[in-house]
């Protein structure tokens, strides 16, 4: 086939599985709920692998057999939104529920002890994180990541 259905022929095989279906599931999982992926049905994924290409998808949008059928039926409004992921609060978490954990790991005693991090810099980042000043999450989970590591040896 040619570079793009290889690429989508990898992420059928790869990345759906091991890690889209996987979060789903998990997320259900978590409140009970029962999902199903219909357009994964083996009948309807080997139409579309029959379908050309250039066919399914364009610089302006994707899923174009799908989008089109859906048009006769649904308001165009319906067919507009964008994506959105599963983005973890991360942010909330660390000024929530992970607090105390967060603290233990960025206190000044527990960045002395593992003394590979500057305090006075993490502290900074740590105490305008919670102030909700501003959203360093994700530095800030790195830095609580080397923490535990450093912490645990």
């Amino acid at each position: 086939g040619s570079p793009l259905e290889e690429l989508m022929l990898a992420d059928s095989l790869l990345y759906l599985p091991d890690d889209i279906l996987m979060k789903v599931d998990r997320a259900a999982m978590a409140v009970g709920l029962e999902t199903r992926a219909p357009l994964l049905d083996h009948s309807v994924y080997e139409f579309a692998w029959r379908i050309p290409h250039e066919r399914k998808v364009s610089m302006q949008a994707g899923k174009l057999p799908l989008r089109t059928l859906l048009s006769r039926y649904l308001p165009a409004g319906l067919l507009e939104p964008r994506k959105r992921g599963f983005d973890v609060p991360l942010d909330r978490w660390l000024r929530g529920p992970l607090r105390d954990w967060a603290e233990s790991r960025l206190s000044p005693d527990a960045l002395a002890r593992t003394g590979v991090l500057d305090v006075r810099q993490v502290r900074a980042a740590w105490t305008a994180h919670l102030s909700g000043e501003v959203d360093v999450a994700e530095q800030l989970w790195v830095l609580l990541s080397l923490q535990g590591f450093l912490l645990a040896r």
